[in-house]
């Protein structure tokens, strides 16, 4: 399913998830829908997955519709995921 190296883009509701699945997928953006892993701790039990390369057109494109993830990860082996992004760093660098 997730492949090492790639991306999770974690979300604090089904609400939010739904809306960013939408627009990366109108925008024609590949991604994956996905039940979260064990490893991550989310609010909504559900992930968008996607490959590395992509990273910055995700980012930009949920920036500019306002749905923002909580936290993006990057799967480096089965059970270890890394956090590359958070929403936290935003508000935390807007004070």
């Amino acid at each position: 399913m997730v492949q090492n190296g790639q991306l999770l883009a974690v979300f604090n509701s089904a609400h939010r998830v739904m809306k960013a699945e939408n627009v990366l997928k109108s925008l024609g953006v590949t991604i994956l829908l996905i039940p979260a892993p064990r490893a991550l701790s989310t609010d909504c039990g559900l992930a968008i997955c996607y490959n590395s390369d992509l990273y910055d057109s995700v980012l930009q494109s949920l920036t500019t519709k306002d749905v923002l993830p909580d936290v993006i990860y990057l799967k480096e082996t089965d059970l270890r995921y890394k956090p590359v992004w958070s929403a936290e760093n935003i508000k935390d660098s807007g004070d």
